[in-house]
């Protein structure tokens, strides 16, 4: 397994033990969300920890990162440690229906990107599944989670495919919670949209922003729209 850091242009992260490796979704649900330094944040299930070093980087107050495997916490606690912002950045290795029960802070921002495997889709490894499932942890208990945590004027931010959007987005009604924003990822131009980035507030909105964001070109490479959004960070 090749276990060298995965570098970016003003930070660079292990991922090789984290249940949640670097991938796209977080990428862009990061550089979507827009943040203050004034902003205090959650991360729920912060994985490798990608999430707050791309928001400490944009400029936040701080973030705080719970994470229930101890092997992903360990690998973001070091990865925060060794990044500019450390002294703005804390991985907590616990449950965050247990965090709720203690913690005495509300959050500006809680991002998340969360489990979304039903039914017979289960990872074979359990580690895997922990991480990715919603028996462990599940879309109510999150937004319940949330709720507890999140200031009345504070945004919850975070990334599904487009059909659990769907179920999400009703169980978020029902808890109380209004789309404010959200942004549709396309994967291939002329395909239909396969994650929706979404953002809710508890205040009622009187109308949803919604954007198209299209990743690649039918030959499969980067739209223009990709690279520009993402050059702040990519080397590349």
């Amino acid at each position: 397994m090749d276990s060298r850091p995965f570098f970016f242009k003003k930070f660079a992260l292990f991922h090789h033990r984290s249940t949640m490796k670097i991938g796209t979704d977080a990428i862009l649900l990061s550089r979507w969300v827009e943040v203050s330094d004034k902003d205090e944040v959650l991360d729920i299930g912060t994985g490798c920890g990608l999430i707050p070093l791309m928001l400490a980087q944009k400029g936040i107050k701080s973030a705080d990162a719970v994470e229930i495997d101890s092997d992903s916490c360990d690998e973001a606690a070091h990865n925060f440690s060794n990044s500019a912002w450390k002294n703005k950045l804390q991985a907590i290795n616990e449950d965050v229906r247990e965090y709720v029960g203690h913690c005495d802070k509300k959050y500006d921002l809680i991002v998340s990107n969360p489990p979304f495997f039903f039914g017979d889709n289960i990872p074979e490894k359990a580690k895997k599944g922990l991480a990715r499932h919603t028996n462990t942890l599940s879309y109510n208990d999150l937004l319940l989670s949330v709720k507890r945590l999140l200031k009345p004027d504070g945004r919850f931010a975070l990334v599904l495919p487009e059909r659990e959007s769907r179920t999400f987005l009703k169980n978020a009604e029902n808890q109380g919670f209004y789309l404010q924003k959200e942004m549709k990822i396309v994967p291939i131009e002329g395909k239909e949209p396969n994650r929706i980035n979404m953002q809710f507030v508890v205040n009622q909105v009187d109308k949803v922003e919604s954007e198209v964001f299209i990743l690649r070109h039918p030959d499969h490479s980067f739209t223009k729209e990709y690279k520009d959004f993402l050059k702040d960070y990519y080397l590349d």
